[in-house]
């Protein structure tokens, strides 16, 4: 039997945070009361978190700062018309294989029609998110198919009659972040055909609709961080976070599911319209007042933890909707925010060889697939690189994923050798190279519409080997 995969640990995140920290009280002056509290406010951090991240990432993609490479007014798409480099440090674990439509909605007035063309057979989807993270609709070639179709989006509170030839998709919040993939398969066939299709992708406001619609842009709020949103929360104190926190419950409430664990989070000021007082934390305040990095430097010593892999992989199941498992939801919203339904696309993640040792550029690694056995998808796949803070590694060639679009080169016997080192593999070898930095690295395989043996877990990436030799 496979062993469970590395998300199954995390409970331990919660039991281990301040364990090793000197406390200015010690353990015995801290009643069994507040140190329930203290583990309560540790899920509260946990159940926030994506709400918190999320909206940071909305204020910055929707503030009109010049430096922002994901700016567009709310209500509105931004197109990306090239893949990310290792400068963007917008999202974490962004992908190299589409490019990005991605759009902010605002439903509190008023639905939005997301009207889409005939995509011609190329793959694409829109998943939408709400503002805690999960995957509530995800058009696109697998589920509406390519055809045109107008789609009306609409908030939790809207009651109206949907327009004829318009499907409703009714959102959890009145914060969706759709974040459109297509897939690009060369820099000529982005030009040609991604980008006209790109431009062919609508929103527009239901009141507007059969109008010649543009977005007012939106005013500069000087108040917005700047910098990575996963950075901005770790440097946040408790009380600030949990101010933070409580002001988009308030904005954004939870569903009808949540409504018992809130109850419980209102023990220690977290929740819609309630107030986060630190010191009612009395002598466990200590304990408190660091959460939020204490947390996540949690999150990234699980990253590298090698329990519960499989060939050195960890195959992250049930992503996109997580149901009531926060912790999970917290970990992808801080590791990979912006992560699809399993359906539409899975991500099977290395960070270690096949002996268990961490990957780094000091080593050469092959990662052999048997003849038949690349990974199995009805769309396409593709290995990318990323630093160990999940950005895009620079490299000479400008190149950080390989897949099968890449004209990779097959051994005599039909089987596939991925070359991932620092220094260039040969010049024979160079097409099927993956450039590694000259330190630690981890990998992600990206399967787009799994077939049904990789989401029944009946196929398993191989192990990433270790070379004996140079070149």
């Amino acid at each position: 039997m496979k062993k469970r995969i590395i998300l199954f640990l995390l409970p331990l995140i919660l039991a281990s945070c301040n364990q090793n920290k000197p406390a200015e009280h010690t353990a015995d002056s801290i009643s069994a009361q507040q140190k329930e509290k203290v583990k309560i406010v540790k899920e509260a951090f946990v159940y926030t978190l994506p709400l918190v991240i999320m909206d940071i990432t909305r204020r910055q993609a929707t503030n009109p700062d010049s430096s922002s490479k994901t700016y567009a007014p709310v209500n509105a798409f931004r197109h990306m018309s090239a893949f990310p480099d290792a400068s963007f440090r917008n999202v974490v674990r962004p992908n190299a294989d589409t490019y990005y439509s991605s759009a902010m909605l605002d439903l509190t007035e008023e639905p939005v029609v997301l009207s889409l063309p005939n995509t011609n057979g190329r793959y694409y989807m829109m998943p939408m998110l709400d503002a805690y993270t999960n995957v509530f609709s995800s058009p696109g070639t697998r589920t509406t198919g390519n055809g045109k179709g107008d789609f009306l989006i609409t908030g939790p509170d809207w009651s109206g009659a949907v327009p004829a030839g318009m499907k409703q998709i009714a959102a959890p919040t009145n914060l969706v972040w759709i974040i459109g993939r297509t897939q690009v398969n060369s820099k000529v066939d982005g030009d040609k055909v991604v980008i006209p299709l790109q431009q062919k992708y609508k929103l527009v406001p239901l009141s507007a609709w059969g109008t010649e619609y543009k977005a007012p842009a939106g005013i500069r709020d000087a108040t917005v961080p700047a910098g990575d949103p996963n950075a901005v929360v770790k440097s946040m104190s408790a009380e600030e976070y949990f101010t933070y926190a409580n002001q988009l419950l308030q904005k954004y409430p939870a569903g009808e599911v949540d409504k018992e664990t809130l109850k419980r989070f209102a023990v220690v000021g977290v929740g819609a319209g309630l107030t986060f007082d630190i010191n009612t934390f009395g002598a466990a305040k200590d304990a408190v007042t660091n959460l939020p990095e204490e947390i996540i430097d949690e999150f990234h010593k699980q990253i590298k933890a090698t329990t519960g892999l499989v060939n050195g992989w960890a195959v992250h199941r049930g992503l996109g909707a997580y149901g009531t498992d926060y912790l999970k939801r917290a970990f992808v919203a801080y590791m990979g925010l912006g992560a699809n339904l399993p359906e539409d696309a899975m991500y099977p993640s290395c960070a270690v060889d096949a002996d268990g040792n961490e990957l780094n550029g000091a080593n050469n690694y092959v990662l052999h697939f048997d003849k038949g056995q690349t990974p199995p998808v009805n769309a396409f796949w593709s290995l990318t690189m990323y630093s160990p803070e999940g950005y895009l590694v620079d490299n000479a060639l400008n190149r950080y994923t390989l897949g099968d679009r890449s004209n990779l080169k097959k051994n005599a016997d039909g089987s596939v050798d991925l070359y991932i080192q620092h220094d260039s593999p040969g010049k024979e070898k160079e097409s099927n190279w993956l450039p590694a930095p000259a330190g630690e690295f981890n990998l992600l395989l990206r399967l787009y519409w799994p077939k049904p043996e990789m989401i029944e877990d009946k196929w398993t990436p191989p192990a990433v080997e270790k070379r004996k030799f140079n070149n």
